[in-house]
C-alpha cells in the first residue's frame, strides 16, 4: 500500500491520515483553498474524488480546469472523480449513515487496492439542507468517519458553508473532526470529541436542526 505524501491546506503541511472540517462564506474562498488542495493530490498520483450537487458541477470542472488540471484525461484514467450528492449522500432521496459509511469504507479499500493507492476526498455537505429524509444521521456518520481515518491512507474534507448551517450543527460538525479551516486558516481543533464518545453523546439527545433559520 503507497503511503500518503504530506498534504498541504492553507499554507499548513499536514502528515498522516486526517479528518477536516472546513467554513467558508462564499465559493471564491471555498476554491482559493480547494483548488491547491485538489492539485497537489493529482500531483502526486493520489486519486480525488469530490462530491457535490449536480448543478454545481459544470462550475466545479471550469474552476478546476482554470486551475491548469488536466480535466478530461484525469477523469478518464479515473484518478479524478466528480460525483453528484444525489448518488452518493442522498442515494433514493434519503441520507442513511450506515449506507454512505460503507459506501465510504468501499471507497478507501478500493483506491487502496487500486492504481493510486491514497486518496484524499472533498464533500460539500450543502446536500444536508434539504432536510430530506434520514439527514438527522449527519452528524452520527461524522463521528464514525474517525473510525475510518487510522485504518486507511486518505485526507477526508468536509466542507460547510457557515452562513447556512445552525450554530448548533456547526458546534457538532467540530465535535466530529479533528482539523479545522475558518477563515482561510487550518487549525487542530480544540473542540474535537472522540467518535464513540461522540456517538454516545448523540444517543442521550434530540435532534437538532441544521438549518440556519435567520
Amino acid at each position: 500500500m503507497k503511503k500518503q505524501q504530506s498534504v498541504t491546506l492553507c499554507g499548513e503541511t499536514l502528515h498522516g491520515p486526517r479528518h477536516i472540517c472546513a467554513f467558508f462564506d462564499s465559493r471564491e474562498e471555498q476554491y482559493e483553498v480547494l483548488l491547491p488542495y485538489f492539485k497537489e493530490g493529482l500531483d502526486n498520483k493520489e486519486e480525488v474524488i469530490t462530491i457535490l450537487e449536480s448543478n454545481t458541477h459544470h462550475d466545479h470542472c471550469c474552476r478546476l480546469e482554470d486551475a491548469g488540471i488536466a480535466l478530461e484525461s484525469k477523469l478518464e484514467n479515473g484518478q479524478l472523480k466528480v460525483l453528484a450528492s444525489e448518488d452518493t449522500y442522498l442515494q433514493g432521496n434519503t441520507f442513511t449513515a450506515d449506507r454512505m459509511y460503507n459506501m465510504l469504507e468501499q471507497v478507501l479499500i478500493n483506491a487502496q487496492d487500486g492504481p493510486y493507492g491514497t486518496v484524499r476526498t472533498c464533500g460539500d455537505m450543502e446536500w444536508a439542507l434539504k432536510n430530506l429524509p434520514g439527514t438527522d444521521e449527519l452528524m452520527e456518520y461524522e463521528a464514525r468517519v474517525n473510525l475510518l481515518t487510522p485504518k486507511y491512507e486518505c485526507t477526508l474534507l468536509c466542507v460547510y458553508d457557515i452562513n447556512r448551517f445552525s450554530g448548533r450543527a456547526i458546534a457538532d460538525v467540530l465535535a466530529s473532526h479533528s482539523h479545522v479551516i475558518l477563515n482561510g486558516k487550518i487549525h487542530t481543533n480544540p473542540h474535537f470529541v472522540e467518535p464513540l464518545e461522540m456517538l454516545k453523546q448523540l444517543l442521550h439527545r434530540p435532534k437538532r436542526p441544521l438549518a440556519n433559520d435567520n
